[in-house]
C-alpha cells in the first residue's frame, strides 16, 4: 500500500506531504484543483519520463518521494528531477535505473486513467488482460524470446541474401584479378631480393674479376702472403728464445696470417660462387617486371599491398560460396526457433482458451450486478498460422449490453458500459494480482444516479481486501469508504496558485459530498442527502 507521500516543487504543489490509510481511500477535488497533477507526480514514481517543465521553481530540485509496504517490506521510493531535466531515482536510498523502477512499481501499484478505457477496445490490451488473469507471465516470456530470436535470425537471411546478390555481382571482375595476383606467387620482400640479384649478374663479370685479382695477390709465385708470414713467424718464434720482446710480435704475426688466411678462403669461395648466367638474368628482369606492372596496375607501393589486395580477392570469390554456406545453416536455425515457437504458442492458446471462459464468466457475473443484468460477454479466440510478438491468437472482447448479438465492445458499448466492464476487470485482475494499491481516475465516467452507488459498493468490497485509491466527481462513490481526502487550490502571497490536499472530517466531509451534491451553493436539503448518503454506506 502507499502509506505517505511527499511532493516537492512539481507543478503547482510548492510542498506538501500526506499519509494514506489502508482499504479505501477517496479523493475529490473541484476541477482543475490538481489531482491530475497528484497523479502526475505519483507516475514519476513509477518510471515514467521525467520532463524540467514540471518543475515550478527553475533554481531548485523537484522531489518525489512515496512510501510502499509490500509483503511485509517497506520501499521508499524517491525521484529528484534536476532543473536541467537530469533525473535520479532510489530506492531505499540507493540509487537504481528507470527500468528497475518500473518493474518494481507495476508489483505495488496499478493506476487506473480515464485513458484506459480506449485500451480496452485494443486488442494487445485485451490480449495483456487475458495474459496476466491467466498468469502467463513466465511462459509468454519464454516465447518472447524464441520469436525475438526467430525475428534477428530473419532479419540475418535477409542481410546474407543482399550480401550473395552483391558477391555474385561483384565475383566475375574479382575472379579476373585474383587470377592475376594468384598466378604471380607474391611473397613479402621479393622485390628488394630480386632487383638485389639482379644487380649482382648483371655486373658478375667485373665483380669475378676483382676477387681473381684479390686472390692472385694471396697466391702470387713464389712465395704468397701467408707463406711469408709463416716464415716470418718461424724466425721471431727462434728469436724469442734470447729476445723476450719477440713472443708478442710472434703472437700478433700469426694472428695476421690466420685471419689473411681466412679471407683468402672466403674470397675464393665467393669468385666460385659468382657465376654469369644469362637465363636466371632474364628471369629476374622478368619477374621484377611482372611485379612492378602489378603495383602499376593495382595502384599499391609494395609487394604487401597486393598480398593483401589477393587475400580481400579471394574473400569476395569464395564469399559467395561462404555466403551460401551460412544462409544455409541461418535457415536451419530458423527453423528450430519457429517450431519451439509454434510449440509454445499452443500451449499458450490452450491456457489462453480455458482463462477466455472462466474470465468471461467472472466479468458477466460482476457486470449483470452492475444495473446490467441481461448483458453478455464472451471472448473470442482465434489460432492462426503466422505469428506475432503474443504468439498465433487474434482475440476480440464480444458484448451486449441487453442480451442482443454479440458484438465486438468498441462497436456497441457506450461510455457507461465501458466504466462499468473496465471496474469489474480491474477488480478481477486484482484479486488475481494480488495488487496492494490500485488508483481509479475517475473509473465512474459515463455513470450516475444507483449504477454510480453500485460502482461505489463494488471498490469498497475491493478496498476490503487492498488499498483502493478513488478519484471521483460522483457523490454516491464519494460517500463510500472511511477515509476521505480534499484536494483544493489556492493563491499564495504571490499570487501564485497552489494545489494541497488534507483529509476530512466528519463534518468536512458531509460539507464536500453536499457540494458536489448541489455545486457551490450548499443549502440544507445538500447537508441532509449528504448526511443520507455517508450513513447508508
Amino acid at each position: 500500500m502507499l502509506s505517505r507521500l511527499s511532493i516537492c516543487n512539481y507543478a503547482l504543489i510548492e510542498a506538501l506531504e500526506s499519509r494514506f490509510p489502508e482499504h479505501l481511500v477517496i479523493i475529490t477535488g473541484e476541477t482543475g484543483a490538481g489531482k491530475s497533477i497528484l497523479l502526475g507526480a505519483l507516475s514519476l514514481l513509477m518510471g515514467q519520463k521525467a520532463d524540467a517543465s514540471v518543475i515550478s521553481d527553475k533554481e531548485k530540485n523537484c522531489v518525489v518521494e512515496g512510501e510502499f509496504f509490500y509483503e511485509g517490506e517497506s520501499y521508499i521510493i524517491r525521484r529528484v528531477i534536476a532543473p536541467s531535466g537530469r533525473s535520479r531515482s532510489f530506492v531505499n536510498d540507493e540509487p537504481v535505473t528507470v527500468d528497475y523502477l518500473k518493474e518494481l512499481s507495476s508489483k505495488l501499484i496499478d493506476v487506473h486513467t480515464q485513458n484506459q478505457h480506449l485500451m480496452l477496445s485494443d486488442y494487445q490490451y485485451q490480449l495483456e488482460l487475458l495474459d496476466s488473469y491467466c498468469s502467463n507471465g513466465k511462459l509468454l516470456a519464454k516465447y518472447q524470446s524464441y520469436y525475438a530470436d526467430y525475428q534477428s535470425v530473419i532479419t540475418k537471411i535477409e542481410s546474407v541474401e543482399r550480401d550473395i546478390v552483391k558477391a555474385e555481382n561483384e565475383r566475375e571482375f574479382a575472379q579476373f584479378q585474383y587470377s592475376q595476383l594468384e598466378g604471380a606467387s607474391l611473397r613479402e620482400g621479393e622485390l628488394e631480393e630480386l632487383e638485389q640479384e639482379q644487380k649482382l649478374l648483371s655486373n658478375s663479370e667485373e665483380i669475378k674479376e676483382n676477387l681473381q685479382g684479390v686472390l692472385s695477390k694471396f697466391t702470387s709465385e713464389p712465395f704468397s702472403l701467408v707463406q711469408l708470414l709463416k716464415e716470418s713467424e718461424n724466425l721471431l718464434k727462434k728469436s724469442s728464445n734470447y729476445l723476450p720482446q719477440a713472443e708478442s710480435l710472434y703472437e700478433r704475426v700469426e694472428s695476421c696470417r690466420l685471419e689473411l688466411k681466412d679471407i683468402e678462403q672466403e674470397v675464393d669461395y665467393l669468385c666460385d660462387s659468382v657465376e654469369y648466367s644469362p637465363e636466371r638474368l632474364q628471369y629476374l628482369d622478368d619477374r621484377i617486371s611482372l611485379i612492378y606492372n602489378l603495383l602499376r596496375k593495382f595502384g599499391k607501393s609494395d609487394e604487401s599491398e597486393l598480398i593483401a589486395l589477393r587475400d580481400s580477392l579471394k574473400a569476395t570469390v569464395s564469399g559467395a560460396e561462404e555466403l551460401l554456406e551460412l544462409k544455409e545453416t541461418l535457415l536451419k536455425q530458423s527453423q528450430e526457433l519457429l517450431q519451439n515457437a509454434k510449440e509454445i504458442a499452443s500451449q499458450l492458446h490452450l491456457l489462453r482458451l480455458e482463462g477466455a471462459s472462466k474470465l468471461s464468466e467472472e466479468l458477466l457475473e460482476s457486470v449483470r450486478d452492475l444495473s446490467m443484468p441481461h448483458a453478455l460477454f464472451s471472448i473470442s479466440l482465434q489460432e492462426r498460422e503466422r505469428l506475432d510478438i503474443n504468439g498465433a491468437d487474434d482475440i476480440k472482447f464480444l458484448f451486449s449490453a441487453n442480451g442482443g448479438s454479440l458484438m465486438e465492445l468498441h462497436k456497441c458499448a457506450s461510455g457507461g458500459e465501458v466504466s462499468r466492464l473496465m471496474l469489474s476487470l480491474k477488480a478481477i485482475m486484482a484479486k488475481h494480482r494480488g495488487m496492494p494499491t490500485m488508483i481509479f481516475d475517475e473509473i465512474d465516467t459515463g455513470v450516475s444516479g444507483v449504477v454510480a452507488d453500485q460502482m461505489g459498493k463494488l471498490i469498497t468490497s475491493m478496498g476490503e481486501n487492498m488499498q483502493v485509491m478513488a478519484i471521483t466527481h460522483l457523490p454516491q462513490i464519494a460517500s463510500k469508504g472511511e477515509s476521505h481526502f480534499l484536494v483544493t487550490k489556492s493563491f499564495n502571497a504571490d499570487g501564485k496558485a497552489v494545489t494541497n490536499i488534507s483529509q476530512l472530517s466528519e463534518d468536512e466531509r458531509v460539507n464536500e459530498i453536499a457540494r458536489m451534491l448541489s455545486g457551490e451553493v450548499i443549502n440544507d436539503a445538500a447537508i441532509a442527502n449528504a448526511k443520507v448518503l455517508l450513513n447508508s454506506k
